[in-house]
């Protein structure tokens, strides 16, 4: 650990789910992704709320699509920055489903920002998780290089899993074929997505979602088995009655009727993808 600490500024983007009280309290430097809906640009928390987006995607029949921060948008940023800090500890979304960090990076090296930069390899809640844990290693005394070495040992342990509704949005954006389609909505077949260090992929499919929810509770059973889990969140796309049933069935589970559980929406970069209606767990294995 290092004596004295340079002064660093945080770094995320809005695929990090804190809220504005962390935000505020650890001075974040927080860059939106968009979502372009029929072709208008959306700023995520800035120009569009979650439930705004999600509402329109229920009620609209135009096109929903995702777009990366600009490389301007953060070399604007770090020009700032470096005028106040030594150096910057950046928290990305996986770089395997968004260009975010490869923006970041080269932006930093455009105006010469020291910058440690963090490819999370996932987002939503394990990217908070992190984030915050950066943080608190830092406060603990922990030097830039010692925290990126932690967080990269921890990147392997999150955990996101979710259930689409239906598999419409999944096809609009060219992740499953018509046919495919078709035959899942008319069988009711749930595929479970995870997201993972390689990036997201169709962990499996089973008949309904019940059955799609005990799968991803038998996920969390096994790794309850090795390790500490800390916190269950249900994370749900504008679906807080099907959140609040699924939260309601975890807790009482006496195998996790011990472990904090919370609720929060997925980002909508993530439910251009997925559609309104998914539900889904996500945990970090401590």
């Amino acid at each position: 650990m290092n004596q004295k600490q340079p002064r660093i500024a945080w770094i995320t983007d809005t695929t990090c789910t804190v809220g504005a009280d962390f935000i505020k309290e650890n001075q974040l430097n927080v860059i939106p992704l968009q979502v372009v809906i029929d072709g208008k640009s959306y700023k995520e928390t800035i120009d569009i709320t979650d439930k705004q987006f999600y509402e329109r995607m229920a009620s609209e029949s135009v096109t929903f699509q995702s777009s990366q921060p600009s490389v301007g948008e953060f070399i604007e940023l770090y020009e700032k920055l470096k005028e106040e800090y030594d150096c910057g500890i950046a928290f990305h979304c996986s770089s395997k489903l968004s260009g975010t960090f490869s923006a970041s990076v080269m932006a930093a090296e455009q105006v010469g920002f020291k910058l440690y930069a963090i490819d999370t390899r996932t987002g939503s809640y394990p990217h908070a998780y992190l984030l915050n844990k950066g943080i608190e290693l830092f406060n603990q005394g922990f030097g830039p290089e010692e925290i990126c070495d932690k967080i990269e040992e921890m990147k392997t342990n999150t955990r996101i899993f979710l259930i689409p509704a239906n598999l419409n949005q999944l096809h609009k954006s060219g992740r499953v074929s018509g046919s495919a389609r078709l035959l899942a909505n008319l069988l009711n077949i749930k595929p479970i997505l995870s997201v993972e260090f390689e990036g997201a992929k169709i962990r499996d499919k089973v008949r309904t979602e019940k059955r799609a929810i005990n799968y991803m509770l038998d996920l969390l059973r096994e790794d309850m088995e090795v390790s500490k889990v800390s916190k269950i969140m249900i994370i749900h796309a504008d679906a807080e009655e099907n959140a609040i049933k699924l939260e309601n069935l975890i807790n009482a589970q006496e195998e996790f009727s011990s472990i904090p559980t919370d609720r929060m929406m997925l980002v909508p970069v993530a439910g251009v993808h997925t559609g309104v209606g998914t539900l889904g767990i996500s945990w970090v294995c401590e």
